[in-house]
């Protein structure tokens, strides 16, 4: 099969930072090319249309066009074409994209399918935020499902609460994120009393919590440290500039000195670093699947996680990890705390992370799913 994947992001030095979206892509990228198929990655958003190979894979950047007012729909315009094109000269067979904000809500290619998979759109987060969302993303996002040819979902939360909040009854197939077993390997530490976090510093990942929860854990276990990676992100709720400042006055004089922040690190350093944390903590209030989690998972790490929706689908409690609610500040940090000092409990939970991650989340599991739901969509347009 010839696959394109059209995203907003793409983790290479020549497209610039990506997130979990762009991750996710290029894991699943990478496996369907090792698997034989033909697969391009349409990067929108660019300062230049451009293509490279990023090894096997076919990476065309595509610059949006600026109109004043009409960039939304010039840009669109633009994309539809080049699917068109690539399709017609038998480039491409179908097309995945992202909920994000609904790029391909009137993108309409004449023969090509498009297959939208939830990651979590701009209207999912805000509704579990409990913040008002643009309507202009909610009516782009809502208009990119109706017109889909095939619906994917990483999870049955982010399905579930897409249906609902749109008012929808979408036959969504849920096909998880998946992670390179063979990059992400495990490496156990449990003495370094190293606790760490890695994502955006942002308040829906729960790191407002993260001093409060620490404050706790320092009192509890003195040697204990706070390794903060990611970058720093501005806070909607109160305007400010930085997740990171607002995080400070909330710790204790001494856990604030046992607490590092590196920002954002390139992939190679973040497999070291998560190589010498003893746990990995993730108290976040929205996602849909992070592939974060799964990386900590994939490296026999112990893990102290939010415990809602999306959560049981990855981590069964108190098997692979330990599950509480973000601001139950007491049994999230007393969760840390046990695996902090029990180090049989702490590589118990690690080794059936890495087993879980192994069979049900590989590369190559998921890569062989997204096959069977392609040809079924193909074969039906």
């Amino acid at each position: 099969m010839k696959i394109a994947f059209l995203t907003p992001e793409y983790p290479h030095q020549k497209t610039g930072n990506a997130g979990g979206i762009g991750t996710s892509i290029k894991n699943l990228a990478k496996a369907l090319s090792q698997r034989g198929h033909h697969v391009r990655v349409l990067v929108y958003g660019q300062k230049y249309d451009a293509l490279f190979w990023d090894e096997e894979i076919a990476v065309q950047q595509i610059k949006n066009i600026k109109i004043k007012g009409l960039s939304w729909w010039f840009t669109r315009k633009k994309l539809e074409e080049i699917i068109n094109t690539l399709h017609q000269n038998q480039e491409i067979d179908l097309v995945e994209v992202p909920d994000w904000t609904g790029i391909s809500s009137f993108i309409q290619p004449k023969k090509c399918p498009i297959v939208v998979k939830l990651h979590g759109s701009d209207t999912y987060f805000c509704h579990l935020d409990q913040r008002k969302v643009k309507t202009w993303n909610k009516l782009h996002e809502k208009r990119a499902l109706k017109n889909a040819s095939g619906y994917l979902a990483v999870s049955h939360f982010v399905a579930a609460t897409t249906n609902q909040i749109f008012q929808l009854q979408l036959p969504f197939e849920i096909i998880p994120n998946g992670i390179d077993t063979t990059k992400f390997l495990p490496e156990s530490n449990t003495a370094s009393k190293t606790v760490l976090y890695f994502g955006t510093l942002i308040r829906k990942k729960g790191v407002l919590e993260l001093p409060i929860l620490f404050n706790t854990i320092v009192a509890k276990v003195p040697q204990a440290k706070l390794l903060l990676i990611g970058k720093d992100a501005s806070d909607i709720q109160t305007n400010a500039t930085s997740t990171w400042q607002l995080m400070q006055p909330l710790f204790t004089d001494k856990a604030l000195e046992q607490t590092t922040y590196l920002g954002p690190i390139s992939y190679e350093e973040m497999n070291n670093l998560i190589a010498e944390a003893s746990v990995c903590v993730f108290p976040s209030f929205a996602e849909a699947f992070p592939v974060s989690w799964l990386e900590a998972m994939a490296k026999e790490k112990a893990i102290v996680a939010s415990n809602i929706g999306w959560a049981p689908e990855m981590i069964t409690h108190r098997k692979e990890g330990i599950l509480e609610h973000p601001q139950n500040h007491e049994a999230f940090a007393e969760a840390v705390v046990t695996l902090l000092e029990n180090n049989e409990l702490n590589r118990t939970f690690g080794k059936q992370a890495r087993r879980k991650v192994e069979t049900q989340f590989s590369n190559e599991v998921i890569a062989t799913q997204h096959e069977l739901y392609y040809q079924k969509i193909i074969a039906s347009c």
